[in-house]
């Protein structure tokens, strides 16, 4: 009984604690599992009807737990592309912050270790965002990560998000909250069920589900 559409160019950010089914949302847009009732569609057709591979290539991801490959920092930003082009290469990493970052490294050719273990967390999200920024897809699902890394890095992968997202339609899952109030629309779901839709400002106000999340998770910072 979940009824949730998302416009063209618009922001979702989906909130919830864990186990309410922001994941499964995102899972189900891009058929990682098929709905046993109902219907997800894009663009009005239902997504069970369009080849997975023309499907996937509409959506760029960014998970929580980000895997990079073995190869080089050129390889994983351009999705190991035949051709990758490296002055987009270098392009999107400016962009999002990390070309600093990389040139001390060694550059676009610096090695990258298996699942990026030669690269810290903070540094494994901007190369996720630079490789999103790279596809260049039209709709963008990012579990948004940011609680185990420092604060300036925090605030760099912020700023490279706010980049990553401008202009796109985004499906944000939203950790932590200070992170969201720029959201055209925030959804809250709880056991499966979307409960509030709004706003930051009107979800305060109704002193619903969202405004106690709210709470909660800056009486902890407070603490």
């Amino acid at each position: 009984n979940v009824n949730l559409i998302v416009r063209r160019g618009e922001r979702i950010a989906i909130v919830g604690p864990t186990g309410s089914g922001k994941t499964t949302i995102t899972a189900l847009t891009s058929r990682l599992y098929d709905v046993q009732s109902g219907h997800v569609l894009l663009h009005g057709t239902d997504v069970r009807a369009i080849p997975k591979k023309q499907l996937r290539e509409s959506y760029a991801f960014v998970p929580q737990d980000v895997f990079l490959f073995m190869g080089t920092v050129a390889e994983n930003v351009s999705a190991f592309s035949d051709k990758p082009d490296l002055s987009r290469v270098q392009d999107v990493l400016t962009r999002v912050g990390a070309a600093e970052l990389i040139e001390r490294r060694g550059g676009l050719e610096t090695r990258i270790e298996e699942r990026g273990s030669n690269f810290s967390v903070g540094e494994r999200q901007l190369l996720a965002l630079a490789r999103a920024l790279y596809l260049d897809r039209e709709v963008l699902v990012l579990d948004e990560a940011t609680a185990n890394v420092d604060s300036e890095t925090e605030a760099r992968i912020e700023q490279a998000v706010n980049v990553l997202l401008e202009g796109r339609t985004a499906i944000v899952i939203a950790h932590r909250l200070s992170t969201i109030r720029k959201a055209t629309r925030i959804v809250v779901m709880q056991k499966g069920r979307v409960v509030e839709e709004g706003t930051h400002d009107e979800l305060i106000q109704s002193d619903g589900l969202y405004a106690k999340l709210h709470a909660l998770q800056f009486a902890d910072t407070d603490a």
